[in-house]
């Protein structure tokens, strides 16, 4: 609720609620690393915002297309009063923001890839003009500045209408729809036979933290099993499970320690292996909802165990 209460206290204050929900944002970035969110917590979390912000896109186009005459008309209007009579005007200063943005996003690209190539000891490589090009047209607007120019009043403090509204939104929507022409029509120009820079990999330290991940497991399940089978009579029981549960963790390091040659291989086997196991979470789900359209078990217990196939399948996708 933290990124809404600081939306209703900015709006409140007179500032921008937009701006303020993404500073709250920022701020709760330390919290989500801080480990203090369940699974289940974390899970049912992503899917609610998910659907929130496919819904809240969704409905700011439609509100969009629902003021669209009332807007046009606005706009319109609002270029004859200042001379304009044509009203083909308004196009001429939607190409000429695009252009503007276009110019600045190339120019602030360019300068970047400088930066990074003298820090790197480049000083004499000029950075590909066609990827700073694509980069910068693929900068496309959407729904975040349409949300940014509706939230301007529909009237002043005195009671009058706030000026040029319709203008603001008129042109922001004009950009929105220009930029995405324009990045569909340019990109696969740009990208046809270009030769991308190679990405710096971080599969290196990526294993590197799941090593000591693994470890730490292993340190946690040794601790825990002594702790645990101390002064009990059933303590092979406890020095079994650990075992079982220890040796999938050294596997685990095993497989991150191999070789080049191992590491190919291994993806190999593990992309077998997956492609197996989604055969099998399939048919286990098939064989499931059959039970349950048989009515040989309840549909509680049925939706339980398609949601634990559900969550299986989507770690191999």
């Amino acid at each position: 609720m933290s990124p809404f209460g600081s939306y209703l206290l900015a709006e409140h204050l007179h500032c921008s609620g937009i701006l303020a929900a993404v500073a709250s944002g920022l701020a709760m970035g330390p919290s989500e690393t801080a480990g203090e969110v369940g699974a289940i917590t974390g899970i049912r979390r992503t899917t609610i915002w998910d659907t929130i912000q496919f819904a809240a896109n969704g409905i700011i186009f439609v509100l969009l297309g629902e003021q669209l005459p009332e807007l046009l008309s606005g706009a319109v209007a609002i270029v004859q009063s200042i001379g304009h009579r044509d009203p083909w005007w308004l196009a001429l200063y939607v190409v000429a923001i695009n252009v503007g943005l276009a110019v600045l996003r190339f120019l602030w690209v360019w300068l970047s890839f400088s930066l990074t190539l003298f820090r790197q000891g480049h000083w004499r490589r000029v950075p590909n003009w066609r990827i700073v090009a694509a980069m910068s047209f693929c900068g496309v607007r959407g729904a975040t500045t349409l949300a940014g120019v509706l939230t301007l009043p529909l009237a002043m403090s005195d009671g009058s209408a706030f000026p040029s509204r319709e203008l603001a939104i008129f042109l922001a929507m004009g950009v929105i729809i220009t930029s995405l022409i324009v990045a569909s029509i340019d990109l696969p120009l740009l990208l046809r036979g270009l030769s991308l820079p190679p990405e710096p990999s971080h599969l290196a330290k990526e294993n590197a933290v799941r090593i000591a991940a693994a470890e730490a497991a292993v340190a946690a399940v040794q601790r825990a099993e002594h702790a645990m089978a101390e002064g009990r009579a059933d303590a092979d029981l406890y020095v079994a499970a650990a075992s079982r549960v220890m040796d999938l963790y050294r596997q685990r390091i095993e497989l991150r320690q191999s070789s080049t040659d191992e590491a190919v291989s291994r993806d190999r086997l593990e992309r077998i292996k997956r492609e197996l196991r989604m055969i099998a979470l399939r048919a286990e789900r098939a064989e499931i909802l059959r039970w349950a359209q048989n009515l040989q078990i309840g549909s509680e217990a049925a939706i339980k165990m398609v949601r634990e196939t559900d969550l299986m399948e989507a770690r191999y996708i």
